[in-house]
């Protein structure tokens, strides 16, 4: 359906959680190093419970690698520096929605790359941020509603 983009996670709970949501709509799992966890972890496998053998990550050894193979794709960035919901975008199957580490968010210099691609949840002015593997989940599954008759086969 769609492919995630993990680019510096930090905790290994919220990726597994992630693989089994990926698992689960059948989108494909791309973690981007340097990682904050081994990706052996028993924290990451016991988020994805018995998942995580079906997910078969890509693993990239930085975002400058991933950026060089997958630059032409359709990529989507994940921000809460952007005024333009989630929801504007048109998700289109085999999509990349990168999301930021839980810490430091996506890089600065790459959504001033790609301005018209940088998307948001929108939340209360009181808000700061939303747990990553939440965000993931509304973001994805737009694109599944967006992509209904393709995601159920």
């Amino acid at each position: 359906m769609v492919n995630i983009v993990l680019v510096e996670p930090k905790i290994a709970p919220n990726t597994g959680t992630i693989g089994r949501l990926c698992v689960n709509m059948g989108a494909s799992l791309h973690l981007v190093e340097p990682l904050g966890f081994e990706i052996d972890d028993t924290k990451l496998k016991r988020a994805g419970l018995d998942y995580w053998h079906k997910l078969n990550p890509k693993i990239w050894p930085s975002l400058e690698a991933f950026m060089k193979e997958k630059a032409q794709e359709r990529l989507w960035l994940a921000t809460t520096k952007t005024e333009t919901p989630y929801f504007e975008a048109q998700f289109l199957p085999g999509d990349y929605l990168l999301f930021g580490s839980e810490t430091t968010g996506l890089p600065e210099a790459l959504l001033k790359k790609y301005p018209n691609r940088s998307i948001t949840i929108p939340m209360v002015p009181e808000g700061r941020s939303l747990n990553i593997s939440i965000s993931v989940g509304i973001v994805a599954y737009e694109a599944v509603r967006q992509n209904f008759d393709q995601f159920k086969g």
